[in-house]
């Protein structure tokens, strides 16, 4: 191989390491692990579940959707209820400078209780604006301003630093235009790029220099390229690198949704997608919920990217590992027991909307 990089971010089926899944961790183009609900019982379990990762692979960023709202995986055992970005929004239009408080202490809240478990990553915030049109973005965007969107999500960020956790942007440049899911199907957004760069995409602007990690939607925006901006060299190596000067992680949205296997107007599959994402430049792709039923789908990815790029296909990207390494946490956490007594996170709790 022409250089280190391990590209892949996958799932595991349950609440503890199967013999396939400790095989599949230590695999060259494994690079990190996505967490979901599944894989909760309590606390105790899945800080046991971290470790366990993190002695096979300490390299491996442990990740998660957890954001507030109704995307929170770990929902009891002590984990606070946070209220999904959109009443920091409401609470903006009130009070501009309370929301900005009261979205740091989200952040604190949420990372802090994230990292006492053995968690390194959160995938937020959103940065998607609010057009009222999105079933599947809808409370979870901040606001339909880009500039109040910008200052509530660097707040927020705010909060993870200071709990010590890198954060990602998400769905460059915007999926909450379009109304379809792309979950299920593939979203249009027929936009022009001058539309899209004064809108949507400015607070991947703003925040260039704030941002650990960025999220591409799996939306074809065809006056702009006629691939999904996942898979478009146009939209992540043009726009978002050089355009806009971003310089942290770009992590392709799961390769299993809908709009993740047609690229183009083809059906690819797991391999061809991820092969396509890291050409168009991508540092790391995930592929979620394939480990279930015996996980042959995540061998497959595996041992095909890896042939994949002994034939030349893609090129391992020193500088995409880099990236992906600094997304591990910099300080250790604190426990939870510690953490219950913290003032600072104290105070966070009582600052919330």
């Amino acid at each position: 191989m022409s250089a280190i990089h391990a590209p892949v971010i996958l799932d595991i089926a349950g609440t503890e390491l199967s013999a396939d899944d400790r095989r599949r961790l230590q695999h060259p183009l494994t690079g990190g692990l996505i967490l979901f609900a599944r894989n909760w019982l309590d606390r105790r379990r899945l800080l046991e579940l971290s470790a366990q990762i993190k002695d096979l692979r300490a390299d491996l960023p442990i990740c998660v959707d957890h954001e507030g709202g109704r995307v929170q995986r770990f929902r009891t055992d002590g984990f606070t209820h946070v209220a999904p970005m959109r009443t920091l929004g409401e609470l903006w239009m009130k009070d501009p400078l309370v929301a900005t408080d009261a979205a740091t202490a989200a952040g604190v809240v949420l990372g802090s209780e994230l990292r006492a478990c053995g968690v390194d990553l959160t995938f937020a915030p959103v940065l998607d604006l609010d057009f009222g049109r999105s079933g599947v973005i809808g409370d979870r965007a901040f606001h339909r301003d880009p500039r109040v969107a910008t200052l509530l999500a660097k707040s927020l960020m705010h909060g993870l630093l200071q709990a010590g956790m890198a954060n990602c942007g998400k769905h460059f440049p915007g999926h909450g235009f379009v109304a379809a899911d792309s979950h299920h199907e593939i979203p249009v957004d027929r936009r022009s790029l001058k539309a899209i760069l004064a809108d949507d995409a400015r607070p991947y602007e703003w925040l260039s220099t704030s941002l650990a990690g960025v999220m591409p939607a799996h939306v074809v925006y065809p006056k702009v390229d006629d691939r999904p901006a996942g898979f478009s060299p146009r939209w992540l190596k043009e726009i978002l690198r050089q355009q806009l000067g971003f310089t942290g992680a770009i992590f392709s949205d799961d390769l299993s949704m809908a709009g993740a296997r047609r690229i183009g107007g083809v059906e690819v599959s797991y391999v061809d997608a991820a092969t396509a994402a890291l050409t168009a430049g991508c540092d790391l792709v995930l592929l979620c919920n394939q480990s279930l039923d015996g996980g042959a789908a995540v061998d497959q990815l595996l041992d095909g990217l890896l042939e994949a790029q002994q034939r030349g296909r893609w090129q391992a990207d020193p500088d995409s590992e880099a990236r992906r390494l600094r997304l591990l946490p910099a300080s250790a956490p604190l426990d939870w027991d510690t953490l219950m007594h913290d003032p600072v996170y104290q105070r966070a709790l009582e600052r919330l909307p």
